[in-house]
């Protein structure tokens, strides 16, 4: 399966799978589905109410078609209702999360991609490109990611509590909350599941200038060290 590092908002890099094209095409017949129905209700309306006038339809059914996309993906950081269903998402192909010119980009080149080829275009880029990514991705540097479902975890549910008699490393663990063990889990995991130890040296020394702590242990021992004095700490 097909990866991407996207960075998180505390700026470590997490390992994210690509958007599949069967996830892409259901997310735009969801899309479509939406401005269908949408279409409907609002010709419904204008019929009920005897609204008749051209320019009526062309503002209220015509803006929405066109712009659909560009402005759900704008102001749902980079999601539609149909990629929110099927959980993906755009990012920029570095990682980083994709800008208002990215996404007017993906908005112009999808309006040559689905409207006028239909989609073919699009499918064929993203079948045979190697990063997910469809002509307006290319342009603007974008991707699409599947985002991988994230439970509410505690830290006693991540790593096995300490004894009673327990002497912390670290007492500076106290300072931690159950978000930053979290991600520490997410980056041992990157580690451990896909030999990719640079979002666990990320998390290392960014726990360790949060902390104020200095250390010669190695990333991996020193973060299971801190999270162990976290969850001796916390339970009393």
């Amino acid at each position: 399966m097909q990866t991407i590092h996207v960075r998180t908002t505390q700026n470590v890099f997490i390992q994210y799978p690509l958007g599949s094209v069967g996830d892409r095409i259901l997310g735009y017949l969801i899309d479509l589905l939406v401005l269908i129905i949408y279409t409907i209700a609002v010709v419904a309306l204008l019929i009920n109410i005897k609204i008749l006038e051209p320019w009526a339809y062309i503002i209220s059914l015509g803006f929405p078609w066109l712009f659909y996309k560009a402005l759900f993906e704008i102001f749902m950081d980079g999601q539609t209702p149909g990629k929110r269903l099927m959980n993906i998402k755009v990012v920029r192909i570095d990682g980083t999360p994709a800008t208002l010119g990215d996404f007017v980009v993906r908005w112009i080149f999808g309006l040559v991609e689905y409207y006028i080829m239909n989609g073919l275009i699009a499918l064929l880029c993203v079948t045979i490109g190697g990063k997910g990514q469809r002509l307006g991705d290319m342009v603007a540097g974008t991707t699409v990611v599947k985002l991988i479902e994230q439970k509410e975890i505690s830290a006693k549910q991540v790593f096995v509590s300490a004894e009673e008699s327990y002497q912390p490393t670290f007492p500076q663990a106290i300072q931690l909350n159950p978000h930053d063990v979290e991600l520490i889990q997410r980056a041992l995991e990157v580690n451990r599941d896909h030999d990719n130890p640079k979002p666990l040296l990320a998390v290392t020394e960014k726990i360790k200038t949060q902390l104020g702590i200095q250390t010669d242990l190695p990333s991996i021992k020193f973060l299971y060290v801190l999270v162990k004095d976290y969850n001796h700490l916390t339970s009393r």
